[in-house]
């Protein structure tokens, strides 16, 4: 994905797809968006796919609704980036951390989301999967947004204010090269989700997409992933 340029847009990575790791690089399910998944991400260069909702008044990284102690909350996972992330102001430590895609779990978190991220001065990000209507006042807030697009969600909502679409396939692999560049196409950018999320095989979609991402400007495709480190060694190869 690469990091915000001067006019808020962001600018072009040279990878051919930036991969997501989903919910961090995690190696047990049990790991899934704890720390230590989440920094093995950072470190190996991937950007993350994680879970953000609010308990007790404060922002936590957590998929479910949280229950007990010990949720890694929002400021330490920013701060947790920041130690692998390259910065625009170079004040980084010069890592290579890739795009935080922020899915949104709960209504109403845009006020302290938004200043944690200015606050800590993260710039490759968006948030997604937000109900519509909280999704509006993302945009508002001039938040980089991405809209949705499934089988159960052909219209995407917001499209034209959107920054990219989250393409997702809950049932069977329906998205096909056409279906992408259409969005590209559109000057979307477009995260797919990979089908072993969903319990598929992934194979014959990696082949499929990594024809369109031969195509593809770079910065313009993520794939959201359980297997982040198969997937660089895929896509890189010739």
């Amino acid at each position: 994905m690469g990091a915000v340029d001067a006019d808020g847009i962001l600018a072009a990575s040279e990878d051919m797809i930036a991969i997501l790791a989903h919910r961090g690089f995690w190696t047990e399910p049990a790991e899934k968006n704890s720390r230590e998944a989440l920094e093995r991400a950072f470190r190996e260069g991937f950007g993350i796919e994680t879970d953000i909702r609010d308990r007790n008044g404060a922002l936590v990284v957590s998929h479910d609704p949280p229950a007990g102690d010990g949720l890694m909350s929002f400021d330490e996972l920013l701060e947790l980036y920041g130690r692998h992330a390259p910065r625009a102001d170079g004040q980084g430590a010069g890592g290579r951390a890739g795009t935080l895609a922020l899915n949104i779990k709960a209504d109403g978190l845009q006020g302290p989301l938004l200043d944690a991220l200015a606050r800590h001065g993260v710039d490759d990000w968006f948030v997604f999967d937000m109900a519509v209507p909280d999704g509006i006042l993302y945009l508002r807030r001039g938040a980089v947004a991405y809209t949705r697009q499934s089988e159960y969600e052909r219209e995407p909502s917001f499209y034209e204010r959107a920054a990219g679409v989250w393409l997702d396939a809950f049932e069977s692999d329906w998205i096909d090269a056409a279906a992408i560049e259409r969005h590209l196409a559109a000057g979307k950018r477009v995260a797919l989700v990979s089908p072993e999320l969903h319990g598929r095989p992934h194979a014959a979609a990696w082949e499929s997409w990594k024809a369109v991402a031969t195509r593809a400007e770079p910065g313009m495709l993520a794939l959201c992933t359980d297997f982040p480190d198969k997937a660089r060694e895929f896509f890189d190869a010739p």
